[in-house]
This record gives C-alpha cells, sequence and structure tokens, in this order.
C-alpha cells in the first residue's frame, strides 16, 4: 500500500513536466514557426517545391526520392527555412501528382498508388477521369491534413520522453527501424534483409567511423576514401531504373488527354464519404509511423478497409469512386506518419525520408540535425516543418486541380523526348556531389543494380535505408561499447543498468513482437508491385554475384589491423548476417519451384511491354559516359542529344538541333547559377578550351 503513494507522485511530477514543457517551450516555439514560414520568399520556395514535386511525380516510379536527390546539389548552405520549403513543397505533393498516371494511364504512379488503378482507371475509360481525379485529390488533401495534425500532436506528447535518449536508446530504435525495413521490404522477408544488408555495406565503404581504416577503397582510388554520396545513391537506385523502364516501352506516359466532366462530383462524392477518408487517414498516419513499410503497402491496407465497410463490394474494381478515395487518403497522411521516427530519432520513415535526412544536414551551417537535438535545439525548425506540410497540402492540391488540363496533356508526351532532358539533370546533380567524373561512374553502376534490384524484386527502399542508416548505426554501436565498457569498470550493475535502460527494454519486446508480426504478414506486401515469376537462372546468378560483394566486403574488413578493430567490428557484423540471410536464399532457390516469389523476374512479365532491350537502352547512356571522359560533359552531352533525337526517338535534324541547342543552354545557366564546372576530358587536359567546353 505504501507503494502506491509514490508510484502516483512519480506520474504526477511526469505529467507535470510533460505539461510544463508543452506551455513553456514547445506552444512557443510553434508561434515562432507559423512567423518563419509566413514571409512571400518562403512561401515562394514552397510553391516552387509543390511545383517541381509535379513534374516529378506525373512520371510513374520517379516519386519524392528521384526529386529530392536532384534537389541535393542545391541545399548546400541554403537558408534552413528555405531548403525546408523547397523539399516539404516536393514531398507533400508527390502522393497527390501520382495520381495522374495511376487514373489516366492504369500504372502506378508509385508504390503507394497501386490500389488506385482499381477503380481510378476504369473510371476513366467510362469518360470520368474528372471526377476520380477531384475525388483523389480531395481525399489526398484531407489526409495530409491529417498527418500534419498528428505529428504536430505527437511531438508535443512525445518530446519530454523523446529527449531522454541517450546512446543504447538511439541504437535500439536504429536496430528497430532496420528489422522493420528488412522484414516488411517484400514478399520474401530474406530478401529484403539481405538488401538492408547490402545497402549497410555499400555505406560502409571509405574511412572507418571510429580510427580511419579504410574498408573497400584505397588512397590509390581516392574517390571512394569518403564513401559514395547520397545523391548518387538516390537516384541511381530509383531514377535511373524508372527512366530506363518507361524508355524501353517507347511510348507516352499516356494514351488519353481529355479528362471529361465530374470536377464538383469528385468533391461530392469524397464528402459523402468522409468517415471512410478519415478512418483511411488515420490508418495512413499509424503505417507511416513504421519505418520502411508506408507506401508498399499503406494504400492495400486502405483499400482493404475500405471494401470490407462497403455494403455493396460488387462495383469495386468497375469504377467504384471509393475505391479512390480510401487509398488516396491514406497514401497523404503516410506522410506526416513517416516523418514522425524522422524527425523524433533519425530513422527514415520511407526511401523519400532517408533522402530528407541526408538534405537537411546540407541547410545552412549544417548545424540542424534530425533526432532528439533538433527537439532540443531547433524546435521551431522542427514545428516549421509541420507548418509547410499542411500548407503544401492545400497548394498542392489547388495547383493539380487548377493544372489538370495541361498536366493530363503533358503525360501525352512520347517519353523518348523527355529521357533524355531527365537524364541530363540526374548527370549535371550526381556530378555536382563531388566534382569528379568518377561520380558519373557511380551513378552508372548503382543505377546497374537498381536496374537489377528491380527486375528481380528486391527492396530498392529497404537498400536506400539501409545506406543511410549504416553511419549513424556505426556511431552510435562504437560510442554504446565503449560507454558501457567504462561502466562495466565501475561496477556491473552500472554497467547493466546503462546497457538495459527501461526505454530499452521496451524497445527490445516491441522489435521482437514487430519482428513476429511483420513475418507473417511480409508475404502479401510487394514492394515493387506486382512481380511475375521466371525461370531459376537469372534471379539466381544475380543473388550470387550479391553474395560475392558481401563476402568480399567481410574479408576486406577482416584485414583492418588491431590497433583500428573498432572498425571492423560493424561492417563484419552486418557481412556476416547479409552472408548468412543470402546463403539461406540460395539453398530456398535449390529447393523451391521456379514459380515461386523467390524467382519474381521483371522482364517475364513486361515482355509485351518493352519495344526495347535493356543493354541496347543503357547503351546510350554509356556512350555519354564515354564521350565525357574524352571530350568533357557538355560536348559529350551535345553529340548524346542530337544522337539520341534523331534516332532513338525518330525526329528530324532541325528538332533535334533545336532540343539540343535548348538542353545545352539549359545546363549552362545551371552550371552558371550554382557557380559549377563540368566533369572535363582528355580533351581538356590537352587544349586550353573556354568554358563551358573547358
Amino acid at each position: 500500500m505504501k507503494s502506491r503513494p509514490l508510484r502516483s507522485g512519480r506520474d504526477f511530477r511526469i505529467w507535470k513536466a510533460v505539461a510544463v514543457d508543452t506551455f513553456s517551450v514547445a506552444l512557443p516555439a510553434l508561434a515562432e514557426a507559423a512567423g518563419m514560414i509566413a514571409q512571400p520568399l518562403v512561401l515562394g520556395y514552397l510553391v516552387l517545391g509543390v511545383v517541381m514535386g509535379l513534374c516529378i511525380g506525373v512520371f510513374p516510379g520517379l516519386g519524392g526520392i528521384a526529386g529530392l536527390s536532384l534537389l541535393l546539389p542545391f541545399m548546400f548552405g541554403m537558408e534552413p527555412v528555405l531548403g525546408l520549403a523547397l523539399m516539404i513543397g516536393m514531398v507533400a505533393v508527390v502522393p497527390t501528382s501520382d495520381t495522374f498516371a495511376s487514373v489516366l494511364m492504369g500504372i502506378p504512379g508509385s508504390s503507394a498508388s497501386q490500389a488506385t488503378v482499381l477503380d481510378g482507371f476504369p473510371l476513366a475509360k467510362k469518360g470520368q477521369a474528372a471526377r476520380a481525379l477531384s475525388a483523389a485529390f480531395a481525399s489526398s488533401l484531407f489526409g495530409g491534413l491529417v498527418g500534419a495534425a498528428f505529428l504536430t500532436l505527437f511531438i508535443l506528447a512525445a518530446r519530454p520522453i523523446v529527449l531522454e535518449f541517450r546512446t543504447p536508446e538511439l541504437l535500439m530504435i536504429t536496430v528497430f527501424g532496420l528489422s522493420m525495413v528488412g522484414i516488411l521490404a517484400g514478399r520474401v522477408a530474406l530478401k529484403g534483409i539481405v538488401a538492408a544488408g547490402l545497402g549497410m555495406m555499400v555505406g560502409t565503404i571509405g574511412e572507418g567511423d571510429s580510427s580511419g581504416e579504410l574498408r573497400m577503397a584505397t588512397y590509390d582510388m581516392p574517390y571512394l576514401v569518403d564513401g559514395l554520396k547520397l545523391v548518387i545513391v538516390g537516384l541511381g537506385i530509383f531514377a535511373i531504373p524508372e527512366i530506363v523502364a518507361l524508355l524501353r516501352q517507347d511510348r507516352a506516359i499516356s494514351e488519353r488527354s481529355i479528362l471529361g466532366g465530374g470536377w464538383l462530383k469528385g468533391v461530392g462524392d469524397w464528402f459523402a464519404n468522409i468517415w471512410l477518408s478519415a478512418r483511411c487517414s488515420i490508418i495512413g498516419v499509424i503505417v507511416g509511423v513504421i519505418p520502411g513499410l508506408g507506401g508498399s503497402v499503406v494504400d492495400w491496407i486502405a483499400y482493404g478497409h475500405t471494401v470490407q465497410t462497403t455494403k455493396d463490394k460488387s462495383r469495386f474494381g468497375n469504377g467504384e469512386v471509393r475505391g479512390v478515395i480510401g487509398p488516396e487518403s491514406s497514401n497523404n497522411a503516410k506522410e506526416g506518419g513517416g516523418l514522425v521516427p524522422t524527425l523524433l530519432f533519425g530513422i527514415p520513415g520511407s526511401g523519400s525520408m532517408a533522402i530528407f535526412i541526408g538534405a537537411i544536414a546540407l541547410l545552412g551551417s549544417g548545424q540542424i540535425e534530425v533526432g532528439p537535438s533538433m527537439l532540443k535545439n531547433n524546435l521551431d525548425v522542427t514545428y516549421a516543418i509541420v507548418w509547410l506540410l499542411a500548407l503544401a497540402n492545400v497548394v498542392g492540391t489547388l495547383i493539380c486541380i487548377a493544372a489538370s488540363g495541361g498536366i493530363a496533356r503533358l503525360t501525352t508526351i512520347p517519353f523518348a523526348l523527355l529521357a533524355p532532358f531527365l537524364f541530363m539533370i540526374i548527370s549535371f546533380a550526381a556530378f555536382q556531389s563531388g566534382q569528379d567524373i568518377m561520380d558519373l561512374v557511380a551513378l552508372f553502376a548503382i543505377g546497374l543494380l537498381g536496374i537489377l534490384m528491380r527486375r528481380f524484386d528486391w527492396s530498392r527502399p529497404a537498400f536506400l535505408i539501409g545506406f543511410v542508416l549504416s553511419n549513424p548505426a556505426e556511431t552510435y554501436a562504437n560510442q554504446a561499447v565503449q560507454i558501457a565498457a567504462s561502466r562495466f569498470r565501475k561496477s556491473l550493475e552500472d554497467g547493466l543498468e546503462y546497457i538495459f535502460s527501461p526505454i530499452v527494454i521496451v524497445l527490445i519486446v516491441i522489435t521482437v513482437i514487430s519482428i513476429v508480426i511483420g513475418l507473417r504478414q511480409a508475404k502479401t506486401i510487394m514492394a515493387e508491385g506486382a512481380v511475375e515469376s521466371g525461370h531459376k537462372r537469372a534471379p539466381m546468378i544475380f543473388l550470387l554475384v550479391v553474395l560475392g560483394y558481401l563476402l568480399v566486403a567481410f574479408v576486406d574488413a577482416s584485414m583492418i589491423p588491431d590497433y583500428a578493430a573498432a572498425d571492423r567490428v560493424f561492417p563484419r557484423f552486418v557481412a556476416g548476417v547479409a552472408i548468412v540471410g543470402a546463403l539461406i536464399l540460395v539453398v530456398q532457390m535449390m529447393l523451391r519451384p521456379e514459380t515461386h516469389p523467390l524467382f519474381a523476374d521483371r522482364e517475364f512479365s513486361d515482355a509485351e511491354k518493352n519495344a526495347h532491350g535493356l543493354w541496347s537502352t543503357l547503351a546510350w547512356f554509356a556512350g555519354l559516359l564515354v564521350l565525357t571522359a574524352l571530350a568533357g560533359f557538355i560536348l559529350a552531352l551535345a553529340v548524346f542529344l542530337l544522337a539520341f533525337i534523331r534516332f532513338r526517338a525518330g525526329k528530324g535534324w532541325g528538332f533535334a538541333l533545336a532540343y539540343t541547342a535548348a538542353g545545352i543552354a539549359f545546363m549552362c545557366f545551371m552550371a552558371w547559377l550554382l557557380n559549377r564546372d563540368f566533369p572535363p576530358g582528355l580533351l581538356q587536359s590537352a587544349v586550353d578550351l573556354p568554358w563551358p567546353l573547358s
């Protein structure tokens, strides 16, 4: 009986601390954040980000990861609130604008809009595309605002608790995030775990975190000493595979630009089903909080809930507007949920959040860092993100509605005319990360890896999140080991208390429970959409190549001398886990039939769509790389654009020349704006040429 007043007193002190923190710190910071973004320049950057996100979202598969990767070169030293406005504007509108491809063409604009196709495309074929789009936009706006409201309330409530997190807690939350990313990455959980491990091993390339020993690098090849840049990995893993996939189909994104009537009817449909939209928005928020899950499953969960709560289920799949409202409400709300682990713990809630974390570190003088320190030192910036998220959803919805006719016509442009421009932008962005021609070589290599991962249904978000988390995970692990060792030298009790704090124990329990549940649900998750199974040979060869790299990386880390032992522990552990997973996959492939999801091969499901081969398409971009090494980027780009438009796109010489001139002029303007040079070649080392040929 005596313990009850103590417990009540402790609870009272906790709640008192939360209340004091809320009213003395959090609410004033929320007001300061509103003042930060209520400036014409900030709002202008927000609108610019929304427009850019709209353009990116129209292209199936590119999404927020590619868009944010393209923005990374502009983030260096930018005023934090301006950079955040640009990025949040893009991130918030992509789940809205990707609806165009889903409705008009029947191809998911992203992994989070797969379910929208089931009823959105049939509505478009009935001449009700405008109704489907307006219902989707209204649902997306509502879901986005719900996500922003949840993020606000969660930060208010959780901030005092998050500030108690130390190194062991941060390490454990990182382990939890990685486990969820790996297990919930696709139909075969082991493939997700190995993909995350592969991403982490690629992230360890270069100097070690503790003693600076080199891993998978050499001073004879200085490029890899600093590791691969995030912009190159993000663009290579996501943007290049999608551009190549669309280019191989050799057609426009959409075949129809007529939207028909029914704009007000679609909004009315949403209002009539507002409670459905609210429930699906909450589903989106909850799913978005789970690291790495988000876009790959949220729309299907919301669609399943929509079907289950509708009396007449026969209309679904034939143009039922509720089948659009449910998924679209959830996929925008997930962005607010995804920012919870991203901002509070530095654990990416999705692939785009992984890029977002890297971009925040580049803003200003680099003083902003996601995680508990952001809530402690930059709370006003944290709440500025919340306000920007809400505003971006409103602005994005209004622009989507106003510009729908023009966007619909944009989707009818043959992709052969858009692909070289996109690849030109991507190459320029990649080069700005290190100002080295090896940036383009790395982009091509990572792009090839991304193409193969997409083909064989390996989770690319798991790879990217593993890459981003490799450095903080190693840092937390090294720090925790060092501090724990000093505590254990004092006493066993002190050491155990440091390692197994109440928060760590709770996180361990949550992680174990989540892994058990996740393994049961993994079979229903399609990270890369529905992919048919093919023959055993190609998937097996790819797996063996991945296994070979992991083995080489393990041996390389093992060769680090004893005086720098801390630099070998982390890569050896990660590589060891990934190797075991890969070996199990090899055994399973030897025993399973070819119809098993292990042998997923997109070449079989896309065989009828592809008009061009993979290697012949890649040869164009390889040619640009070789020409750049010989004659420099600008001269190589001029030859590439002229030849591609004339021979691959089939346009006349006049059009090809005009296209090439416009592309070169745009590149020169971008270089002038950023005060950057272009990659030189052998020609520039022998001949003194004027800018931009130098």
